[in-house]
């Protein structure tokens, strides 16, 4: 053993020669370098990825220049240690940084972790050689110059050992990729959302997911309240709940960012699944899928349907859910024959692990055409069931990154008084005035005024939503949250019971604390905007209706794509309709309206304090420094719209539209055009000049009788009850007479868009009566108008608005009510009675024993009606036309022989202006709407109340409840017992909401003491309310026929009672209902004191203490 322990220590001195003489060589020779080189790229990818992150954000914007020059090495000296002290063993360190101080004092260098060659050449000595801590860095990076640090600099660097971070380049952040092609996916079986809203929340946050599938949500059909504290606030989500019995139910949560499209999916009697679709440069087509443990029968031909039926269309398919297969199972059928039908459809499977708490793999993760990867499956104590965690590989996905974003100004008090100043100290009044300047000119040198002002006091700025964390979130929240995973990872480091335990106790005080901070959260903010109900209408659907928008890949060639839809949707309605000259008399109106009447400036004020603070991107000058600063830029305002009066000239500025596409509904196709409704915005002092024409001409109107007596669209004093209580009245009454009646119903297709300019113009002429300036002005009106469409901050082009009514405009409406004034002459010529509401239509008579001769009647109106229509470009919609027989012994195999061609719109029940009316007038399929809906927003309300104060909560069930009831209620007047007190179930029921009263107490108290009449009082109230406004000139005129004061013949005591006179009726279930009937039985049973109400506020307070009384029975 000697030789052989000698020959060891011989060796080790031997080694260490030989290494110091490599060593030597090596700084000797110029050419050679000591350190192995490396080019950039392969520097930055042996960087860590976080401390690239890091300097990223720390050095925005930071570029060294290139180093072109290689002619001088550098020697590098190590740098100094940190500060903080390093782990070294003792007698390890043999004061290396005190001969690093010595050396570089000795060199003259005091600053400076660089020396040039030949400075180090030049003081080079073999003794020199041990100093093996100094670096020769060669060619790899030559210096223009010399670094120089700053006196005081600091030597650090990273804690990581032997790295340097400081010797790599800074780079700029790249810029944002505009596709994706890793997807961070998961598969969740939640067995309730409703109780872990939150912490599914949690887990899609702390795992950085990009889309999540969930099944077993149950949640029912339009409760969407859940989502509302699941969602993260840049996502969006698509629900397919189950439509009939409890449970089931499968959603999806994704980024906004990420294009995604909801496709319709055919239903299945063995599983539920919902279908998506990722755009991008190759579509991804995923299906989610819950199959309920016991349907098994047909779930495997019914799933070979689904796979057909997708697998044709689509190259790459993601499948995934809970399909409740045992797949561990060697010996289950149901999982062979699963098995064999997806390998015969080439579909891959990926899930190789259990994903249940009792050991099966019941979750799983399919795919044809795409390449997954599963990261994780572990159980993070949420369900019952493991979430599948896995990696879409290669997806190529678009993404959307601009989000939301308008032009805004900031307006406050401050920057309105310094408009004021500046407007006054620029602008002078009378050089307004007495320049004799055009329209167009006082408008373009108003608007480029203040917008100049504007732009130095309140500059624009573009304003996007940011994303930021839930504001919820307080100190305790995170706590606990923080708690949740401590739990979780020590659940997955020991895998022992009692862990799981404390992880599901842990989530489920998250649960509860996250909900309390909420409410809490929510509750103070409607509290501090009490006096504002806009707040909580805001607040209370975004939670009981979390549909944030998805949003749309905005750009000009979409602009262009919906105005090219909307200009050649109007003129294919045209095309349709054959050029008709129109022979028919025309009545000259012999009224006359010549010129308008100039406005004054305290009428002004009036009508821009009564419009709202909206505005169009048009307006040059915000609605609310018009509203504020109008003492300052009011008469400049004034002298613009009198100009426009006197010279029936509209400006050009005040033509043009910006139309906005809005979804009509959430769960619609996005990128289907039809399901899109524009919204037209015009300028705000556009609809000012309008008001100001609408008042005048509505004075003119009345005055001179020329409105259509049955048109009750946007009329004053009109509204679609006193339309339906007509037509109801009506019918009730035909039919008390022992004759059937029928009702037919008109639908017209884009209606307001179709309008002829000429035509209409030529209408306002004769059959108005406007003349001289008036006429010139709406023939401005109506020249040269255009609109354009906008999404995002993306415009089209403008396009001539050649026919049509502007929307959004307030002259719409009226213009429109004229427009179908000749209509009226045709029911007239066949004695058809009828009634309108905007565009729509309705048409009644009575039919005398069945006879043919009244049926021929309507068949020619109706054609003459038709005919009418196509000469004055409107569209009939003959699809939606119905037609309602109220006949109590005719059968309906014997109508249909009457009805002849018009059987085929047949039905026993229509919706007329959101009232169903069936033909036996028994409105119990409206009575089961009302009831249904009401219960409906009842449960919504429900899941809001407790962060809803008491007042504020009876303000949401007036507004969503008792407007339900209230709705049309003077047609329910004789309505059946049963179905009235279906009703004041409803009402029962929102009272105990309202006031937390348990199930079985008394519910007359509670009613009494929110001072709420019951149901069968409420609609004696409408009609006494109604009778009231009658009698006092404040309803219709067709109402005012129905009812005729008392007036004796001879002198009584009773002719100065207030009294009506009361019809008779034979059947109690029609004439007895019909208001004409019961009205004046109710009137005539009032307190004289009560009759003789001189104010409909007293006489609301005096009839609703009467009512009271007898309701409750106060003594």
């Amino acid at each position: 053993m000697a030789p052989l322990c000698t020959a060891s220590r011989l060796w080790t001195p031997l080694f260490e020669y030989c290494l110091l003489l490599a060593l030597l060589i090596l700084l000797c020779s110029p050419d050679t370098t000591a350190l192995i080189t490396y080019d950039r790229q392969t520097l930055l990818n042996l960087r860590p990825f976080y401390h690239q992150k890091l300097d990223s954000h720390r050095n925005l914007g930071y570029f060294s220049h290139t180093r072109t020059d290689s002619s001088a090495c550098t020697y590098y000296l190590p740098f100094f240690p940190s500060h903080k002290k390093r782990h070294r063993k003792r007698d390890r360190r043999s004061g290396v940084r005190v001969r690093i101080k010595a050396h570089l004092k000795a060199l003259g260098v005091v600053n400076c972790r660089s020396i040039s060659e030949a400075s180090w050449l030049s003081q080079y000595t073999l003794r020199q050689c041990r100093f093996r801590w100094i670096h020769y860095a060669g060619q790899l990076a030559p210096m223009v110059q010399p670094a120089e640090f700053p006196l005081g600099w600091s030597l650090k660097r990273d804690t990581g050992r032997g790295v340097d971070y400081t010797n790599l380049r800074q780079l700029g952040r790249a810029s944002r990729s505009d596709t994706i092609n890793v997807l961070r996916m998961a598969l969740l079986n939640t067995r309730s959302l409703a109780n872990k809203s939150f912490i599914v929340n949690d887990f899609f946050l702390a795992s950085r997911l990009d889309v999540l599938f969930l099944t077993e949500t149950w949640i029912r059909p339009g409760e969407s309240s859940p989502f509302s504290e699941l969602l993260p606030l840049d996502c969006a989500f698509f629900n397919t709940p189950r439509t009939v019995g409890r449970g089931g139910g499968v959603a999806s949560v994704f980024r906004t960012k990420l294009r995604v499209r909801l496709l319709p999916s055919a239903s299945y009697s063995s599983f539920e699944v919902q279908l998506l679709e990722l755009l991008g440069s190759s579509l991804i087509l995923c299906v989610v899928v819950y199959r309920p443990p016991k349907c098994i029968k047909d779930f495997i031909s019914e799933f070979a349907d689904l796979l057909g039926s997708i697998l044709m269309l689509n190259d790459r398919v993601l499948i995934c859910g809970d399909f409740n297969i045992h797949l561990c199972c060697e010996a289950d059928h149901l999982a062979k024959d699963f098995l064999s039908l997806i390998d015969s459809f080439n579909i891959t499977q990926w899930v190789k692990q259990s994903t249940h708490t009792k050991g099966h793999m019941l979750d799983l993760v399919l795919s044809y055409g795409l390449d997954i990867s599963i990261t994780d499956i572990k159980d993070a104590g949420i369900s019952d069931h493991f979430p599948v965690m896995f990696n879409v590989q290669s997806c190529n996905l678009d993404l959307i990154f601009e989000g939301p974003q308008c032009l805004t100004r900031l307006i406050n008090s401050e920057s309105v008084a310094l408009f004021s100043e500046a407007f006054t100290n620029t602008v002078c009044y009378d050089d307004f005035s007495n320049a004799s300047l055009s329209v167009d000119g006082l408008v373009n040198c108003i608007t480029s005024t203040c917008s100049s002002i504007l732009d130095t006091v309140a500059p624009v700025k573009t304003k996007r939503r940011k994303i930021s964390r839930q504001p919820w979130l307080n100190e305790s929240t995170i706590a606990l949250r923080r708690d949740c995973r401590r739990a979780e990872r020590k659940w997955k480091k020991d895998q022992l019971q009692v862990s799981l335990d404390i992880l599901y106790m842990s989530r489920s005080k998250y649960q509860k604390a996250a909900k309390m901070a909420k409410t809490s959260f929510l509750s103070n903010i409607i509290a501090t905007n009490s006096h504002n109900p806009r707040v909580l209408f805001k607040i209370f659907n975004s939670v009981v209706n979390p549909c944030p928008d998805v949003l749309m890949d905005a750009s000009p060639a979409l602009c262009e794509k919906f105005l090219n839809y909307f200009v050649d949707k109007i003129s294919l309605l045209r095309a349709s309709h054959p050029l008709i000259v129109n022979h028919a008399p025309i009545s000259v109106c012999s009224a006359a309206f010549h010129q308008f009447e100039l406005a004054s400036l305290t009428t002004l004020k009036e009508l821009i304090n009564t419009q709202k603070n909206s505005n169009s991107l048009l307006d040059t000058i915000p609605s609310r420094i018009i509203k504020e600063a109008f003492d300052t830029i009011g008469p400049c305002i004034l002298l613009l719209m009198n100009l426009s009066l006197s010279s029936g000239c509209v400006p050009t500025a005040f033509k043009h539209a910006v139309v906005q596409p809005v979804i009509k509904k959430a769960s619609l196709d996005h990128n289907t055009l039809a399901n899109y409704r524009p919204i037209s915005k015009l300028p705000f002092l556009s609809k000012i000049l309008e008001k100001i024409v609408l008042q005048q001409l509505q004075t003119y109107l009345e005055r001179n009788g020329l409105y259509e007596k049955f048109q009750s669209g946007f009329r004053q004093r009109h509204s679609t009850e006193t339309a339906l209580l007509r037509v109801f009245n009506d019918l009730l009454l035909i039919t008390d007479m022992g004759c059937p009646a029928i009702l037919v119903l008109l639908d017209l297709t884009s209606a307001f868009d179709a309008v002829d300019h000429d035509i209409l113009l030529t209408r306002l002429e004769q059959v108005v009566g406007l003349k001289g300036t008036v006429l010139t002005w709406f023939k401005s009106y109506f020249f040269n108008r255009s609109f354009s469409v906008m999404i995002g901050k993306y415009f089209s082009t403008p396009a001539l608005l050649r026919c049509g009514v502007p929307q959004g405009s307030v002259l719409g409406p009226v213009l429109f009510s004229l427009y179908l004034l000749p209509l009226s002459s045709i029911f007239a010529k066949h004695n058809v009675s009828f009634h309108c509401y905007a565009d729509d239509i309705q048409i009644y008579l009575h039919l005398t024993g069945l006879a043919s001769s009244p049926l021929h009647v309507l068949l020619d109106c109706l054609r003459d009606v038709k005919e009418w229509l196509s000469q004055n470009f409107l569209t009939l919609n003959e699809k939606k036309t119905e037609i309602i027989v109220f006949d109590r012994d005719t059968s309906s195999g014997r109508l249909n022989d009457i009805l002849g061609p018009a059987a085929s719109h047949l039905t026993d029940a229509v919706r007329n202006l959101g009232v169903i009316m069936d033909s036996s007038f028994k409105l119990d399929k409206q009575v089961s709407s009302v009831v249904k809906s009401s219960f409906h927003q009842l449960r919504l309300i429900s899941k809001a109340k407790s962060y809803i104060p008491y007042k504020d909560l009876e303000k949401l069930i007036h507004a969503f409840i008792t407007t339900r009831l209230d709705y049309c209620n003077s047609l329910y007047m004789g309505l059946q017992l049963s179905l009235l007190q279906r009703l004041q179930l409803v009402q029962n029921a929102a009272a105990r909401l309202l006031t937390g009263s348990r199930k079985y107490d008394s519910i007359t108290p509670v009613l009494a003491n929110l001072h709420w009449l019951p149901i069968k009082f409420r609609i004696d109230f409408k009609v006494l309310l109604f009778t009231y406004k009658i009698l006092n000139n404040m309803a219709p005129d067709y109402l005012a026929d129905l009812l005729r004061p008392y007036s004796p013949i001879r002198a009584l005591r009773s002719s100065d009672q207030l009294l009506l006179v009361q019809p008779r009726s034979r059947l109690k279930t029609r004439g007895d209902r019909a208001f004409a009937v019961a009205a004046p039985r109710l009137w005539n049973t009032l307190p004289f004191h009560i009759r003789a109400s001189d104010s409909i506020q007293s006489f609301k307070s005096r009839l609703k203490t009467y009512m009271f009384d007898i309701a409750f029975k106060v003594n």
